[in-house]
């Protein structure tokens, strides 16, 4: 059986290593020190997200599918998207404002993490 989660958590965490070396190499000097602060933030939470999208899809495989699950790694994914990128094009672009939507994303990794909490205590 194809487990798309495994696969959406391998790609995102290549694309966080890529976007990591970006920042490291491509972005230091050319932005503030608080801007970079707040990519690597970004980073960070992409990474660690990833991999939570990982974890989901080996439970799904031991367990099989069902909706908390399915809305965990959806949750974690639009926690990347909204959370991660808001930091990425912040720091990019200096528009400040998009600060007030981070928290949105940080939510949803919430959101995300309790889903997953609670399938795994019901056993999926």
């Amino acid at each position: 059986m194809k487990n798309q989660w495994i696969a959406t958590g391998a790609i995102l965490a290549m694309l966080a290593v890529a976007i990591g070396a970006f920042g490291a190499h491509g972005l230091e000097g050319s932005i503030t020190d608080n801007m970079l602060e707040n990519y690597q933030t970004g980073v960070q939470y992409h990474m660690f997200h990833s991999l939570g999208i990982l974890v989901v899809g080996i439970v799904i495989s031991m367990t099989g599918p069902s909706k908390l699950l399915q809305a965990s790694a959806s949750l974690l994914v639009i926690g990347i998207v909204i959370f991660s990128g808001s930091l990425y094009v912040m720091a990019l672009t200096s528009m400040t404002w998009l600060g007030a939507i981070t928290p949105i994303g940080g939510v949803s990794f919430i959101s995300g993490w309790l889903c997953l909490t609670i399938a795994t205590l019901r056993g999926r």
